[in-house]
């Protein structure tokens, strides 16, 4: 395991203490439209994500983006698998750190400070459990009480993430499928010496 990354597991096991084992993470989130903007529960962004239908207070704003709830639900549930590790490394890479300032134009706190750090933290503690990203996880992991996402940019968020790690995923499918697994090898040792 990587030294940051070692790190950064006991900072947020140190900062899971301090707080009384209560975590840190997003109760609400702005949605924002071209400067109109509706703070809702992250309740009703679950809600939409499991049923398909937005609750009063996200459907004024899907209507302005002219997004339906069924696409949003889609943007918010789409996910992206990694490998935590990999992801560590990735984001903490200088191309990582690019496209953390990218996507933080899109998800990011009210003051807009601290963004990458914030959004690292809420990808990382999204992938820990099942080394999977989706939109929604970030939000209910993002590390501050409140996290605004720009609404017609969501899509945005899973394609930068996507194309972020896209290579690294291609060259793990690449070693994988290249390397025989033990069985596979022994077993042509086996039919070597049958045939001598």
């Amino acid at each position: 395991m990587a030294k940051p990354f070692r790190l950064f597991v006991l900072l947020c096991g140190a900062l899971f203490t301090l707080w009384g084992g209560e975590a840190i993470a997003a109760e609400t989130v702005l949605l924002r439209y071209r400067g109109f903007g509706r703070a809702v529960p992250v309740e009703d962004l679950e809600i939409l994500a499991e049923t398909g239908e937005a609750p009063e207070s996200i459907d004024s704003i899907l209507s302005a983006a002219g997004q339906s709830p069924q696409n949003f639900q889609r943007s918010l549930t789409r996910q992206l698998a990694v490998r935590l590790h990999l992801l560590d490394r990735t984001l903490n890479s200088w191309p990582g750190e690019w496209a953390l300032d990218q996507m933080g134009e899109m998800i990011h706190p009210p003051s807009g400070r601290s963004s990458r750090q914030a959004l690292r933290a809420s990808i990382i503690l999204s992938a820990a459990d099942d080394e999977r990203i989706s939109v929604l996880e970030l939000l209910q992991n993002y590390p501050t009480q409140q996290v605004v996402l720009e609404v017609d940019r969501i899509e945005s968020v899973y394609d930068r993430l996507s194309a972020l790690l896209e290579p690294f995923s291609l060259l793990r499918k690449a070693g994988q499928s290249a390397r025989p697994t033990l069985q596979e090898g022994l077993g042509s040792r086996k039919n070597n010496y049958d045939n001598n």
